[in-house]
C-alpha cells in the first residue's frame, strides 16, 4: 500500500511516494525549468525562407519559432479546419497528400497560413523554438500519432515474437467503429512490454480524448494560442503513479486539489476518489520526514540498520555503490555477518536507486562472499527489490571480480543533478589541497617570480590557514627563501573563495 504526498507552490511541485512509512520515490518539477517541448500551438506562418528551406512561425512566444522542411509531414501540413477528417486542403496549388517527399517548403506552406505545430526543441539563446507539424502526444504506455495510421514498437522491446504479439494486440485494441473518424497511429513505449489489454485500452482512450480536446480548441483559437501542454507533475501522478494499491493522494494546495479533481474526472476517473486535500498545520512533508530523506539522498553515505553502510558515488560514466560492514558484529561468524549485511544492502540499494533516480551503468561492490549460495541469495534479493521499480532495469549478475553490473534506464535528471551544482571550492573533485601543500606551491611560485622580476618586496595574500602555517610551522622555510632571493616577504590573510587560492603581489 502506498501514499502519495504532493507539496505544491507556484514555483515548485514536489511529490513523494511513501510505502509502509518509507519514502520510495521523489519527483520534483520547477516552473522556471519546465520546457516547451511537447507543447502544441496554433501557429501562423510569418515568413518563408526558400534559401534555408525553412519558415518562421509565430506561436505567441517572444521570438518566432523555426520550422524546417525536414520537420514538415506532408500529409499533416494542412489548414487546421481540415483536421476533422474531411477532404485534405490544398497547399501550394496541389493536394498535400500527393506531394513528393522532397517538395520545397515554399510549395508546402505560405505566409499567413495557420498550422497546428508542436515544439520539438526548446529556445536556446537567441534561437527560437524548433517546430514540427507531426503532432505526437505521449501517454504512460503509448505515444499517439493522430496524423498516422501505423503501429510502431519501441526498439528496446526484446524479441521479434514479442513485438509481433504486441502489434497484433494493438491492432485490435486501437480499432475504431466505422465512420467515427480517423484512427490514428500508436507507438508502444518500452514500459508497455508487460502491460495488460486493459491498461493499453485505458491509455488509448486517454490519448484520443486528449487529441479530441486539442483539435476542438484548434478550430476556435486564434494563432499564437497554446492548444496543449504536456501534463504537469501533479497530473502525471494521477495518470502514471496512482494504482489499486494507492490509499490516498494528498495535496496541500486547495487550488491544485480542485485542478486535479477536474483533470481526474475527465481523464482518470478511478483516481479521483483517492484525492485528499491536506489542510493540516504541519507541512505535508513533515508527516513522513520527507525533507530529512531528501537531505540524506544527497549524501554519499547511507547507513544500514544493522550497522553497515553504503557509499554511493555518481560519476559522468557510471554510478558505483560500495557495501561495508561498518560496526555490524551481530552474527555468530564472519560469513554470516557479511551475508546479512549484503542482504540488507540489496534492499537499501534498490530503494536508493529509485529515491535518487540514478540511471545508466551501475556497479555494486558487495562484500566478498566465499559461499556460492550466499551470492545467489543476495542476487535474488536484489532482483526481487528491483522488480518494484517502474524503470527498465537489467542485472548481469556477479563478474569474476565479484562485482554486480546492472543498468537502469535514464528517465530524467538524478536528484543530485537537479538540486545541486558543482562545488565552486573543490570544482567537483570532492577534496582540496592541504594548507601545507598550498604553502609549498607559494614558495615555489615566489622563487619562480624572483628569477624573472626584481620587485622591492613580495606580498603573499592567502587564506588564514595558509598564512598561519607560514608564520608557524613553515616560518623557517619562508625566512630561508627570503634570504636566498634577497627580498622581504610579507603576509596578508584574506577570506578567499577557496583554501587553495592565493595571490603573490609584487611591490
Amino acid at each position: 500500500m502506498q501514499d502519495i504526498l504532493i507539496n505544491w507552490t507556484p514555483q515548485e511541485t514536489r511529490v513523494a511516494v511513501v510505502e509502509n512509512g518509507a519514502v520510495q520515490e521523489l519527483h520534483i518539477e520547477r516552473a522556471l525549468e519546465r520546457g516547451l517541448v511537447g507543447n502544441i500551438y496554433a501557429g501562423k506562418v510569418v515568413r518563408v525562407l526558400p534559401g534555408m528551406q525553412s519558415a518562421f512561425i509565430d506561436i505567441g512566444l517572444e521570438r518566432a519559432a523555426f520550422l524546417h522542411v525536414a520537420d514538415v509531414q506532408v500529409a499533416g501540413v494542412v489548414p487546421r479546419s481540415t483536421f476533422s477528417g474531411g477532404p485534405r486542403g490544398t497547399v501550394g496549388g496541389q493536394r498535400s497528400g500527393d506531394a513528393p517527399p522532397q517538395t520545397p517548403i515554399e510549395r508546402l506552406v505560405f505566409e499567413g497560413q495557420t498550422l497546428t505545430v508542436q515544439v520539438i526543441k526548446d529556445p536556446i539563446g537567441t534561437k527560437g523554438a524548433r517546430l514540427s507539424t507531426q503532432v505526437s502526444i505521449a501517454g504512460r504506455l503509448l505515444v499517439f500519432l493522430p496524423q498516422d495510421d501505423h503501429i510502431g514498437i519501441s526498439q528496446k522491446i526484446g524479441s521479434h515474437e514479442l513485438r509481433e504479439q504486441l502489434r497484433a494486440r494493438m491492432n485490435i485494441l486501437a480499432q475504431v467503429p466505422e465512420g467515427s473518424g480517423p484512427q490514428g497511429g500508436f507507438i508502444l513505449r518500452t514500459n508497455a512490454e508487460e502491460a495488460s489489454d486493459e491498461e493499453l485500452a485505458d491509455d488509448i482512450r486517454y490519448l484520443r480524448k486528449t487529441w479530441a480536446t486539442v483539435r476542438d480548441r484548434s478550430f476556435k483559437s486564434p494563432p499564437g494560442t497554446l492548444l496543449h501542454q504536456d501534463l504537469s507533475l501533479a497530473e502525471r501522478v494521477l495518470r502514471d503513479l496512482t494504482h489499486d494499491g494507492t490509499q490516498a493522494v494528498r495535496v496541500d494546495s486547495s487550488l491544485q486539489f480542485e485542478s486535479l479533481q477536474k483533470f481526474g474526472r475527465e481523464f482518470t476517473p478511478t483516481s479521483v476518489a483517492k484525492l485528499e486535500h491536506y489542510a493540516g498545520e504541519r507541512p505535508i512533508f513533515d508527516l513522513f520526514n520527507i525533507d530529512e530523506e531528501i537531505a540524506k539522498a544527497l549524501t554519499r553515505r547511507v547507513d544500514l540498520k544493522s550497522g553497515g553502510y553504503l557509499i554511493i558515488d555518481q560519476t559522468e560514466a557510471l554510478t558505483t555503490i560500495d557495501v561495508n560492514t561498518g560496526g555490524f558484529v551481530g552474527a555468530r561468524n564472519f560469513d554470516d555477518t557479511i551475508f546479512k549485511t549484503n542482504l540488507e544492502a540489496g534492499q537499501a540499494i534498490a530503494r536508493q536507486l529509485r529515491l535518487r533516480n540514478l540511471g545508466g551503468i551501475i556497479i555494486i561492490d558487495f562484500i566478498d562472499m566465499t559461499r556460492e549460495e550466499h551470492q545467489t541469495a543476495v542476487l535474488a534479493e536484489l532482483r526481487k527489490q528491483l522488480a518494484r521499480d517502474r524503470t527498465k532495469i537489467t542485472v548481469s549478475g556477479f563478474t569474476q571480480l565479484g562485482l554486480v553490473e546492472m543498468t537502469r534506464k535514464r528517465t530524467r535528471e538524478s536528484l543530485a543533478h537537479m538540486l545541486c551544482e558543482v562545488c565552486p571550492v573543490c570544482e567537483g573533485r570532492g577534496q582540496v589541497k592541504t594548507p601545507r601543500s598550498v604553502c609549498y606551491d607559494i614558495l615555489r611560485e615566489i622563487l619562480r617570480e624572483a628569477r624573472q622580476f626584481n620587485p622591492k618586496e613580495f606580498r603573499i595574500v592567502a587564506s588564514a590557514a595558509v598564512v598561519e602555517m607560514l608564520l608557524d610551522e613553515e616560518s623557517q622555510h619562508l625566512a630561508g627563501l627570503s634570504d636566498f632571493i634577497g627580498k622581504p616577504i610579507s603576509l596578508q590573510a584574506e577570506p578567499l573563495g577557496s583554501p587553495e587560492q592565493y595571490d603573490i603581489v609584487l611591490l
